[in-house]
């Protein structure tokens, strides 16, 4: 397994790790099989998406917010009870096919990772997974 730690700049923002996933998945020799990738965050959370404009997380930052607004009456004292719950929206981990080494992602998908409550220093866990034998 292999952590990637993130330095997040601002208190929501979708951050492009498909890069440092793929080199986690070729760092542990990985040619066909799965890569987990897990936020362990509680207000943070791991999402594949469109890469390819920038628009895209923009609009999905701003729907979460719309649909979850930190002036929700939350009875959570910490004060970011709003990005507990974008982080359940969102999820902790997703899995990517890896075939010949690459991640099977399609043409415009990237991987994400969701902070709710930066900025922060973060881990992302990447775990390989072998394919069965036939």
């Amino acid at each position: 397994m292999e952590t990637i730690a993130l330095q997040t700049a601002a208190r929501e923002e979708l951050v492009d790790i498909t890069e440092l996933v793929a080199g986690a998945v070729a760092r542990a020799g990985l040619t066909d099989g799965a890569a987990l990738v897990y936020v362990p965050h509680t207000t943070a959370g791991v999402t594949i998406n469109e890469n390819a404009d920038p628009a895209v997380p923009r609009d999905v930052m701003m729907a979460l917010a719309r649909l979850v607004p930190q002036t929700l009456p939350f009875t959570h004292a910490e004060g970011n009870a709003d990005a507990h719950v974008k982080a359940s929206l969102m999820g902790s981990s997703v899995t990517v096919p890896v075939r010949s080494g690459a991640l099977q992602l399609g043409t415009w998908q990237g991987v994400f990772f969701a902070e709710f409550d930066g900025p922060r220093r973060r881990r992302v866990l990447v775990q390989a997974l072998a394919g069965a034998a036939r």
